[in-house]
């Protein structure tokens, strides 16, 4: 699978959880960590546990291993590193706080097709 179905697959994961706000940066001219990271939130801990948790089982189901999976048990911002793909799961609070979007202000921002109705 490339990295740009992975990026998919993660996304339609994390919509099928209700994550809010779900983007895609392109990450392949900025940094080597990742080719695509998403990013998204939840609106109370149980949900943002349950969003990452979809992603880790999605990516599973379809053969990928997955690297890491970070910060579940306080579900303030959860990391599920996908190797080509990063997904930072946020509750609200801590994605206003850290901004990652403004951070990495230069990643171009990609449409997904979980943002569309069908």
């Amino acid at each position: 699978m490339d990295s740009r179905t992975l990026l998919e697959l993660a996304a339609t994961a994390a919509d099928d959880k209700r994550a809010e706000d779900i983007i895609g940066l392109d990450m392949r001219e900025l940094t080597s960590v990742a080719d695509y990271y998403l990013i998204c939130d939840g609106s109370n801990e149980r949900q943002v546990q349950a969003i990452a948790r979809e992603i880790k089982d999605q990516a599973e189901k379809s053969g990928i291993n997955v690297k890491r999976l970070e910060g579940f048990d306080k579900a303030r911002w959860i990391l599920v590193d996908l190797g080509d793909v990063v997904c930072h799961v946020f509750h609200q609070e801590e994605r206003n706080y850290y901004n990652l979007e403004r951070l990495w202000g230069d990643a171009p921002v990609l449409m997904l097709a979980s943002n569309h109705e069908a």
